[in-house]
């Protein structure tokens, strides 16, 4: 590791330049091949959220500050879940906005890919959090 031209540490080739900001919702997108139907998912940290037969957990959101190239990263758990079967895991890892195949969901029916991170704003945090709620606790109790 060594130092680069803007203070820039450089490992292994990489330029890394600063830390990433984290953020509170993931913005995805899916696809459902068989409508063909593309959906935009504000998924909060930490948060279950349904789309089809998948069940989505965004645990982190990071995007680069507004002076470096964009990037966005989302470390996401993806489950299978099927009326009667337990849930299969289908992806647990990175995903980058700006190399969706880099590192995709496999699905048949079912694309999903990260578009962004934002921040949950003041005046719509407390409502976002009532209604995060009640639908986390109306989606956990199917889980059990």
């Amino acid at each position: 590791m060594r130092r680069g031209p803007w203070g820039c540490v450089v490992a292994g080739g990489l330029l890394f330049a600063g830390p990433a900001q984290a953020q509170d919702i993931a913005v995805l997108q899916g696809l459902d091949k068989v409508t063909a139907r593309i959906s935009t998912i504000d998924a909060p940290i930490g948060d279950r959220i349904r789309f089809g037969t998948l069940s989505i957990v965004v645990r982190h959101c990071r995007k680069t500050p507004p002076e470096e190239p964009p990037e966005t990263t989302a470390f996401l758990e993806i489950d299978d879940i099927k009326r009667g079967e337990d849930p299969v895991r289908l992806f647990s890892g990175w995903m980058f906005a700006s190399s969706p195949a880099l590192s995709a969901l496999e699905h048949p029916v079912y694309d999903v890919w990260v578009v962004g991170c934002k921040r949950r704003s003041t005046s719509d945090a407390s409502s976002s959090r009532q209604n995060v709620a009640g639908r986390s606790s109306a989606s956990a109790s199917r889980w059990r």
